[in-house]
């Protein structure tokens, strides 16, 4: 069977700007729910709160618990920035910088009363490394630390729990595990009532999640890796699981790398950097739980993977006519 090929320009859409989501719903649960059928490819517009009508009684649900770091350092009221993406140890860490002219390797720059940053060394791709004279966790560089919001999203620091899963422990993450943002402990119980267990695994998100794709052949595309973990403890109760709703795309990434060729989990960890494109067959996931994402992205990419590349537009299409919530703070989609 030859597999069709897919450039970039057939994961693009319109998206109008005002339906990018600049706040979550309140309360977490009363954001819109797109379900969608693979069997008869009906499309249902509901409630986050109403997933559990959706879900089959012995499904587990899969979720990330990365907790996302407040690795933003901003300094002179946002004019001057250290995004912290790598700590190397409590002082010196790999960043990006803004602006970049001021962080000449080998200067040492003041970035605040008391706080300086000594560049080490500056990558080919701009990263610094930098020693600053304060530990991360000193209590001077507190009131500096913001929330990695992404940047189709205006920085609000009201806004920095609503930014996290209820469920979030492992803290590494550059952005929040989207999908899990609609879960509320409430629903949590009442899923569990119904017999949907939650089962956890790790993957801290990258920045390469937002990186954008260039390559115009997406097999030429160098995919972005992220480090996971599934412990033993989570493997064999993964492998006594029948049916799982992976929570998210991150979700799903652990899940496809952590299943042998056995159809079996093993505890891992490590680095990941699979790339699912359409063509891509699952060998773990049988239902969806996702938020809206960004034309171009690999995260559309997966998705277009998992229920099919017109279906996709298709959906996309009527999310926007019903004026749905996009993006990381938007309405979520169940693909059964």
């Amino acid at each position: 069977m030859i597999l069709p090929t897919y450039t970039l320009s057939d994961f693009d859409y319109n998206l109008p700007e005002e339906m990018i989501a600049q706040k979550p719903a309140d309360p977490r649960d009363h954001s819109r729910l797109l379900v969608y059928n693979r069997r008869d490819q009906s499309i249902t517009d509901d409630y986050f709160y109403n997933i559990g009508n959706y879900l089959p009684a012995d499904t587990s649900l899969v979720v990330n618990n990365s907790k996302v770091e407040k690795c933003r350092l901003l300094f002179e009221e946002g004019k001057m920035e250290i995004f912290v993406t790598k700590a190397v140890n409590d002082k010196v860490v790999e960043a990006m910088v803004r602006p970049g002219k001021k962080f000449k390797e080998g200067r040492t720059v003041e970035v605040a009363d008391g706080i300086t940053a000594k560049v080490l060394s500056i990558a080919s791709d701009g990263i610094r490394t930098l020693e600053l004279n304060v530990s991360l966790d000193d209590e001077r560089i507190k009131p500096y630390k913001k929330t990695p919001f992404p940047p189709y999203i205006e920085q609000d620091e009201a806004l920095s729990d609503r930014y996290q899963t209820v469920f979030a422990k492992d803290s590494g993450s550059k952005a929040a595990p989207t999908a899990g943002l609609h879960f509320t402990p409430e629903l949590l119980e009442s899923l569990r009532e119904l017999g949907i267990e939650k089962k956890e695994v790790t993957l801290h998100v990258g920045l390469g999640t937002f990186a954008p794709v260039k390559a115009e052949r997406i097999e030429d595309h160098k995919m972005h890796s992220e480090w996971y973990q599934i412990s033993e403890k989570q493997a064999e109760a993964l492998n006594q699981t029948k049916n799982i709703t992976a929570v998210g795309t991150t979700s799903v990434r652990v899940l496809e790398s952590a299943i042998n060729e056995n159809g079996e989990f093993e505890a891992s960890t490590g680095d990941t950097d699979i790339f699912i494109t359409p063509g891509y067959e699952f060998k773990s996931v049988d239902h969806l739980i996702t938020n809206f994402h960004l034309p171009k992205s690999t995260l559309l990419m997966l998705v277009a993977a998992f229920m099919g590349f017109e279906e996709t537009h298709r959906l996309y299409a009527h999310a926007i006519k019903e004026k749905y919530r996009f993006y990381s703070f938007g309405d979520a989609m169940l693909i059964l």
